[in-house]
């Protein structure tokens, strides 16, 4: 697939490099050094999004939030010259998929983006021991799996990649418990008991958006979703 890929760092000579690496994979980047500039291609909506948090002007946070505001699902890869834990939990919380804090390889960020690429569009192929139409049914709810679409009674509904991730994974696990642990370790590709806090306030705030979903939780262990035969593929 001919990904677009775009690219936020104001650090002139390492926006040239990793360009570099990325266009070698066969991506089409775009780049940009601040981030007013990529604000205004927020519509142009591309596969993925990589940005530095530490912009002039409009930060990384700042643009991440208008990003998922015009479109949500769309993947997001943060980049810091801060190696600090509340960064990176920050960026998870505001949505982003993944974080690298600098110096790194430009090898090893191709290698997230292609991970993070693979695992939000051909996600089809993700869990060959149950696998699944297209289009699962569970009232009032439909999923499309092509689309990554969530709809209520045939409305669409406004989740994030990480809520879609979140519910995706819980109707593959179906009247499964799932740990903390697993979660983490699912949806945001990471494992630290002390980000647990993330899948909580992930569950809370897809149980906001999807309210007849039958989410129990199993108290200090993690959660598992419900679902009775007449839900189907």
């Amino acid at each position: 697939m001919d990904y677009r890929v775009y690219l936020v760092e104001d650090e002139i000579n390492l926006n040239k490099v990793l360009t570099y690496y990325l266009q070698k994979e066969g991506w089409q980047i775009h780049s940009f050094s601040s981030g007013e500039d990529a604000r205004l291609k927020i519509g142009d909506r591309p596969h993925l999004w990589i940005i530095d948090i530490m912009l002039p002007g409009m930060n990384g946070y700042e643009l991440l939030k208008e990003i998922k505001m015009d479109c949500s699902p769309i993947p997001v890869i943060f980049i810091s010259s801060k190696n600090k834990d509340i960064e990176k939990i920050i960026g998870l919380e505001l949505g982003s998929d993944d974080y690298l804090a600098k110096p790194f390889m430009a090898e090893e960020l191709v290698l997230r983006t292609r991970t993070l690429l693979k695992r939000v569009y051909t996600h089809r192929k993700q869990d060959l021991t149950n696998p699944m139409t297209d289009t699962f049914v569970l009232p009032p709810y439909t999923i499309d799996r092509e689309k990554r679409v969530v709809s209520e009674n045939g409305n669409p509904l406004e989740l994030t990649n990480m809520e879609y991730n979140l519910f995706h994974l819980f109707i593959t696990y179906q009247n499964q418990i799932l740990s903390k642990e697993q979660i983490l370790q699912q949806v945001w590709g990471i494992n630290n008991i002390g980000t647990f806090h993330l899948v909580d306030d992930l569950v809370y705030r897809l149980r906001r958006k999807m309210p007849c979903l039958q989410l129990k939780t199993k108290y200090s262990y993690g959660y598992s979703l419900l679902i009775k035969k007449s839900a189907k593929y």
